[in-house]
């Protein structure tokens, strides 16, 4: 396996989760690390812990439905680094509801953060990603890739969208050397799926669920690729059925 010379990674989402364990996963190969999240405790925390691995850690607060927030981090690390090699889109935003009963501001949050946020921020550091043929990974879900089912109209709408934008994406910068990946993950075992398992009435055991350290090993797969192949897309699902 090639491995991940040390570089310039940006990962949103990055104080829980699924972000948290690919942020992890980087710093253990000795990355430059920019962890993006609006949890200031949390983000923080994983900043600690990162930084034993890594021989640089910067914390960024950013309110990813807010574009000026996107707009004056952007700029932020574009002034801090001549390229950036990786960036990592995991932050997201869930809220269950009958489409008669989700909110305007519902809506626009989840479209906002799932959405405009990973679009916005790839425009804004896409030429420091073209510096370096680097990669943009984007964090979606296994809702993209089925019928979306009942109380998820607005969220999978959002989800729907951001695989368009990654899969028009991919062809426009393919010829500049750089690597687009989709992720696809099923239930897993984060703070987001406790919620949706709340909502649905389910007994939520963690066990039976992926864990975000699995999905991190795929996207390290992924990256760690030659630059002969492009992994487009990986549906990663429980073993167990649920």
């Amino acid at each position: 396996m090639r491995k991940l010379e040390t570089k310039n990674a940006v990962v949103t989402g990055a104080s829980s989760g699924i972000g948290r364990s690919i942020a992890y996963a980087l710093a253990k190969r000795g990355f430059n690390l920019f962890l993006l999240g609006r949890n200031e405790a949390k983000l923080g925390e994983s900043k600690r812990q990162l930084e034993q691995m890594s021989s640089s850690v910067q914390s960024v607060f950013c309110d990813l439905s807010s574009a000026d927030d996107i707009y004056r981090t952007a700029e932020s690390i574009r002034d801090s680094v001549q390229g950036i090699d990786i960036l990592i889109h995991s932050a997201g935003s869930i809220i269950l509801g009958k489409l008669e009963a989700v909110t305007d501001a519902e809506f626009d949050q989840q479209f906002s953060v799932n959405t405009r946020a990973p679009f916005l921020l790839t425009r804004s550091l896409l030429p420091a990603i073209k510096k370096q043929r680097g990669q943009i990974v984007f964090l979606n879900s296994s809702i993209a890739q089925q019928k979306a089912r009942a109380n998820l109209g607005a969220y999978a709408g959002s989800k729907y969208a951001l695989r368009a934008i990654a899969d028009s994406l991919r062809e426009e910068v393919n010829a500049d050397g750089v690597r687009v990946l989709s992720v696809y993950p099923g239930r897993t075992a984060t703070a987001m799926q406790e919620y949706i398992f709340e909502q649905e009435n389910m007994v939520y055991r963690k066990d039976q669920l992926l864990q975000p350290e699995d999905v991190a090993q795929s996207v390290i797969d992924a990256l760690t690729l030659p630059r002969t192949a492009e992994t487009t897309d990986i549906l990663i699902r429980p073993f167990k059925n649920i």
